[in-house]
């Protein structure tokens, strides 16, 4: 299976949700669908949480210079 991006996984999703919303697949259609959407929304929070631990807020030290601290540290 080919690696998407993250805006590709999310516009596939949205189409997913969208025509399960309208209730009008089939069943077996729908199955598949809810099977392709709960597997993108897996990937897209994978990539998410990835993200998320990359993510570092720079700060002034005591001394006036950067300081790497994790973003959730302060609040």
């Amino acid at each position: 299976m080919e690696q998407k991006s993250f805006e590709e996984n999310m516009r596939r999703l949205e189409e997913i949700v969208a025509r399960l919303e309208k209730g009008e697949a089939p069943l077996s259609d729908s199955l598949a669908l809810f099977e392709e959407g709960t597997a993108l929304v897996s990937a897209c929070r994978k990539e998410l949480d990835q993200a998320e631990q990359q993510v570092v807020k720079l700060m002034k030290g005591g001394d006036g210079a950067p300081v790497e601290t994790d973003f959730l540290m302060e609040e």
